[in-house]
């Protein structure tokens, strides 16, 4: 693996400008790690999601209340406030994940299947080692204008080489 790399993206959310590159080796000894951060991001989301629908309903009810012109307390209901809180705090942890994913030029693809991609140089172009959530290991590759439906095995690179 070479250092972090900074650059702006391209097609397919490849980092042109990526100075890192996994092989499958490299990609492999993180799962354990990415495992972790993914699980956490896909259970922080789903508690986001279920915390934003009570949200909308207590709003709901105050609005309810307001128009039958019952009491609605004094314009900042602590329930609100709670929620606002909690789901913030939230956004803040999920964004330090995707930053440490970031920093190391990992791609999230999509929260809820824990899809990740690796930038990666295979046969002599840059590719993508892509990686879901309760996979063992990388055993996939697209091209960087392909994305998960493009997928195929390591073994039918052409060329069959990485460089990491």
């Amino acid at each position: 693996m070479r250092g972090p790399g900074r650059g702006s993206r391209g097609a397919g959310g490849y980092n042109r400008g990526v100075s890192r590159f996994y092989g499958p080796a490299d990609a492999d000894a993180m799962i354990p790690d990415l495992a972790m951060v993914v699980g956490r991001l896909r259970d922080q989301r789903d508690e986001l999601v279920g915390l934003r629908d009570t949200y909308r309903t207590r709003e709901g009810d105050l609005v309810s209340a307001l128009i039958a012109e019952e009491t609605a307390g004094d314009g900042d209901d602590p329930e609100l406030r709670r929620l606002r809180l909690r789901m913030r705090g939230i956004v803040d942890q999920m964004q330090a994940d995707v930053v440490w994913l970031d920093e190391r030029d990992i791609v999230l693809r999509d929260i809820s299947t824990g899809l990740l991609d690796f930038p990666a140089l295979g046969a002599g172009r840059p590719v993508w080692l892509c990686w879901r959530l309760g996979e063992d290991r990388i055993a996939f590759w697209h091209g960087t204008d392909e994305g998960f439906a493009g997928r195929r095995p390591l073994a039918a690179l052409p060329g069959g080489a990485f460089r990491a």
